[in-house]
């Protein structure tokens, strides 16, 4: 089949391993000191690894290419994540490094005592949300990861400002967020839809929702992807 995938400019690579990183599907990897695409069916066509190039050798090419196999893609995580001692590689443990100086946190953390909140709406589960609702017509759509609040420490006034908010989480949550998001866009006026995930592997089946609802629902509306790394870092698709 013809479809998007990425393609690695070895010159231009200097095999830093950022990408490799990046990829939550393990798609890529180092080898001789240079970036590859081990697998076509490994890589999903979202890209997240082309923003943290530091040299540009990243890019979309359309080619024939064999389709995402997602299945593939879980027990290969698996493998690895067994190879390195822990279970599923979104819980392996790490201890997250801040750099602000005391001082400077306290002071954030004073300020943040009197910071009003920005959530417009209630419930903001996925599953516990109606399909109609009068906060859905003409609404801006911020569809979150439920770890993303956490991570990210400006959460309120940088995404839920102005959105009606859906949150969830794919690994712990029995549901089909697909067909509760497609039902919200189909039989309400949404103007746009933000999708906040984390950088972890399991964290795409949220991203993965909202592109089948989309679908689904038979409506073209401009959405975006906005990565969370665990240091806390939105990273812009």
């Amino acid at each position: 089949m013809i479809r998007r995938i990425i393609e690695i400019d070895e010159e231009k690579c200097n095999g830093c391993g950022l990408c490799a990183d990046a990829c939550h599907e393990g798609a890529i990897g180092i080898v001789d000191g240079k970036a590859k695409l081990l697998r076509d069916d490994y890589c999903d066509g979202l890209g997240n690894c082309l923003p943290v190039c530091p040299t540009g050798a990243i890019r979309f090419v359309e080619r024939e290419a064999a389709a995402y196999d997602e299945e593939a893609v879980r027990r290969n995580m698996a493998n690895k994540a067994m190879a390195h001692g822990h279970g599923c590689p979104s819980s392996a443990c790490a201890v997250l490094n801040r750099a602000a100086k005391p001082e400077n946190r306290e002071a954030v953390r004073e300020e943040a005592e009197d910071v009003p909140s920005e959530l417009s709406q209630w419930p903001v589960q996925i599953r516990l949300v109606p399909v109609n609702a009068p906060y859905f017509d003409g609404a801006h759509l911020l569809v979150a990861a439920d770890c993303t609040a956490y991570a990210y420490a400006n959460f309120h006034r940088k995404f839920i400002k102005n959105r009606v908010t859906l949150i969830g989480c794919p690994k712990l949550d029995d549901a089909d967020y697909a067909e509760k998001l497609a039902e919200i866009i189909r039989h309400n006026d949404v103007k746009s839809i933000k999708v906040l995930r984390m950088e972890v592997p399991c964290c795409g089946g949220i991203e993965r929702a909202v592109r089948e609802a989309l679908a689904r629902s038979g409506k073209v509306i401009p959405w975006q992807v906005v990565v969370i790394t665990r240091d806390g870092i939105a990273i812009e698709e």
